[in-house]
């Protein structure tokens, strides 16, 4: 079973020993999923995500059979609670991450001359959170007011997944900055060396790598030389400083759930400084480890064990849900199939340019050619 996702949701129903669709339903409440199921009572164990009204609908129509919990979902839950308890350290991180990658003491000398101004991107960049924060803050006061989120959102002007997304998160969440690559690149070895040899005319590093083949106009080689060097404007010249990548939280994550914390460096640290995150890292790699081994052994330690761990909200959620996490540790089913099954579904429904109804949609999806 699984959700068509976007807007406006609907129910696909698989049959995953033949690997086909053997129904689409028009929406995914628990009424017409169950009605659905008493028309079939043959069906003894139904594979699923962990949407309530699937169980619900489980419960009431086929009372008799084994609901699994599908294990993508469990992980991807997961994934999602811890990303939203690294935001509330995302200080912690920084600095960790910071004093790990900070370059040696005689690379960070700098030029006496004046630093470069804020570029025009930038400034805006900075307006842009500006703006974004108010929006925040305005929502926080609304709800701590006791207004629903649909009326902090109306009266914010934004939407109510932001309001959502927001209130879920606890702080107000920072946009990541993307780094675009750039054909200068390619030639970035010879022109630090050239910088190093105390040529910092751009228009002449640009006339030198034009020799060498490249394409662009200066205005990129200046931006690119600006990006890695202090400044372009003293007389001495000033060490590359290296820019670091935005910090990605998601790749934080990752480290938590699959690098050993006793040999990798960055999680000795990190747990070494705040040990509410040595715990959280601890209990969600033991989660993950669980199901990925499919260990139903280790399934009850692990509940009593996360009940004293900041995953304790995300612990009782699953304690609600624990015959299904326990028949997902020992049954083979899981949603794999139907997954593949909705990616088709989305094909089919461009296809159709978003004009036919649900009834076409549903014959071509049963009937596929």
């Amino acid at each position: 079973m699984g959700p068509e996702k976007g807007h406006r949701y609907g129910t696909m129903l698989c049959d995953l020993e033949q690997g086909r669709v053997i129904d689409l339903l028009p929406t995914r409440d628990s009424e017409t999923v169950a009605a659905w199921l008493r028309q079939h009572p043959s069906v003894q164990v139904v594979s699923r995500d962990r949407a309530g009204p699937f169980a619900d609908a489980i419960r009431k129509g086929a009372p008799n059979a084994v609901q699994v919990a599908d294990r993508w979902h469990l992980l991807n839950n997961l994934v999602d609670t811890l990303l939203r308890s690294l935001e509330r350290h995302r200080g912690t991180v920084r600095e960790v991450r910071g004093r790990l990658e900070a370059p040696p003491e005689t690379q960070l000398v700098r030029s006496s001359g004046p630093e470069d101004p804020q570029t025009l991107a930038s400034q805006r960049t900075q307006q842009k959170r500006k703006g974004r924060l108010e929006l925040y803050q305005q929502m926080t006061e609304l709800i701590a007011r006791g207004k629903s989120q649909s009326e902090a959102a109306a009266a914010v002007g934004v939407s109510l997944r932001t309001v959502q997304r927001w209130t879920a998160t606890g702080v107000f969440p920072e946009r990541k900055h993307r780094v675009f690559p750039s054909h200068v690149d390619a030639f970035g070895p010879y022109l630090e060396r050239r910088f190093a040899e105390g040529c910092t005319n751009a228009s002449q590093l640009w006339r030198e790598i034009r020799q060498q083949g490249f394409r662009g106009n200066i205005s990129g080689v200046l931006r690119w030389l600006q990006r890695r060097f202090v400044s372009l404007r003293t007389s001495g010249m000033t060490p590359p400083i290296k820019r670091r990548p935005p910090l990605c939280l998601e790749h934080v994550a990752w480290l938590m759930l699959k690098a050993d914390p006793r040999r990798h460096r960055f999680l000795k640290a990190l747990y070494r400084d705040s040990s509410e995150l040595e715990s959280l890292g601890r209990t969600a790699r033991g989660f993950f480890e669980m199901i990925r081994n499919r260990d139903a052994v280790a399934w009850p330690q692990w509940l009593e064990a996360a009940a004293h761990s900041p995953l304790a909200s995300f612990a009782r959620r699953l304690e609600r849900d624990r015959n299904a996490v326990d028949a997902a540790l020992q049954l083979p089913w899981s949603n794999g199939i139907v997954e593949g099954q909705i990616h088709r579904l989305k094909l089919i429904k461009r296809q159709m340019y978003g004009r036919a109804s649900f009834d076409l949609l549903r014959l071509r999806v049963l009937h596929s050619t």
